[in-house]
């Protein structure tokens, strides 16, 4: 079982102090894929960071500057291009001078008609294309860029030094499981990033969506084996039935869960058959999208 956290105290429009060098800034964008909304990390005193802005919302852009009034942001970091993040970026740079950064690679969009409520930010660049390992500094604070492609493909998290904290965007949230949507999505990928957090050992995580987690090892063997489980339901489901489409295999697996959720679900199996199929568990019959047809590869060999 994963320890979820999904109470905690906020107030949209201001800022709440998360640690001793962390405020957070939750936009004002609730939904069943965003929680209570984005939460906008502010590290530091003085010259800050920020990471995570948020969405195209000027009250989101104005509630950080409030937050910040008489400092200076000096860096702003983005997880990732996705439209409940990284938006709110530009106009924070243009209002501060900051410079943005993020991975240079830009996310490909989401394809079928299963679509997610947060989006693809197409049109994201940043100023500076991050590298794995890159090392930010600033009064008090240093901030470690950490490559945990597979939510997305250009998706980092950042390491705060001097907390042993990580900000892992969408790789880890604290009040759910992450959705994986491929194309740009990658299961495979996205299992490596989670194994190489939990290496590292951290004492907090600070997601963008939800509370902090400080049962950090604890949760992240719940996330990990939460995937394992899934792709085990997978692969059991398609050897009873003997083929599925992605949707017939959501209905059966998430008939508990909130319909509305159900499209983000379509996206993760679609990564999970992918993954399975580059490793040849499944085969498929049909284009590699919602609409193939989905076959237990390794139980037909063995019949």
């Amino acid at each position: 079982m994963i320890p979820f956290v999904r109470e905690f105290a906020f107030a949209y429009g201001q800022a709440g102090q998360v640690s001793p060098l962390i405020r957070r800034v939750v936009a004002h964008n609730p939904g069943p894929f965003t929680f209570t909304g984005t939460g906008a990390h502010i590290v530091g005193r003085g010259e800050v960071a920020v990471i995570d802005p948020g969405p195209d919302d000027p009250r989101q852009v104005e509630a950080i500057l409030n937050a910040t009034l008489g400092e200076q942001i000096t860096h702003i970091f983005v997880t990732h291009s996705h439209l409940d993040h990284s938006p709110a970026a530009r106009p924070l740079a243009e209002a501060t001078g900051a410079v943005i950064y993020a991975g240079g690679q830009p996310c490909r969009a989401s394809q079928g008609d299963d679509r997610l409520e947060a989006g693809d930010d197409l049109s994201f660049r940043p100023d500076v294309a991050l590298c794995d390992g890159q090392v930010f500094r600033g009064p008090g604070w240093t901030l470690e860029a950490v490559a945990t492609p597979g939510h997305t493909s250009n998706h980092y998290a950042f390491a705060l030094a001097e907390e042993n904290a990580l900000f892992p965007g969408d790789c880890v949230m604290g009040w759910s499981t992450s959705v994986v949507s491929p194309p740009d999505g990658d299961m495979g990928a996205y299992m490596r990033s989670l194994l190489k957090i939990r290496a590292r050992r951290f004492d907090a995580l600070f997601p963008a969506h939800g509370p902090p987690i400080h049962q950090v090892d604890a949760f992240l063997a719940g996330y990990i084996e939460h995937r394992r489980d899934r792709e085990t339901q997978i692969v059991m489901a398609l050897a009873d039935a003997g083929e599925c489409t992605v949707r017939q295999l959501v209905s059966q697996l998430y008939a508990d869960t909130d319909r509305r959720l159900h499209p983000a679900a379509a996206h993760s199996v679609l990564a999970h058959l992918l993954d399975l199929y580059r490793r040849g568990v499944v085969e498929l019959d049909g284009p590699l999208d919602m609409t193939g047809v989905w076959r237990p590869l390794l139980m037909r060999r063995a019949a």
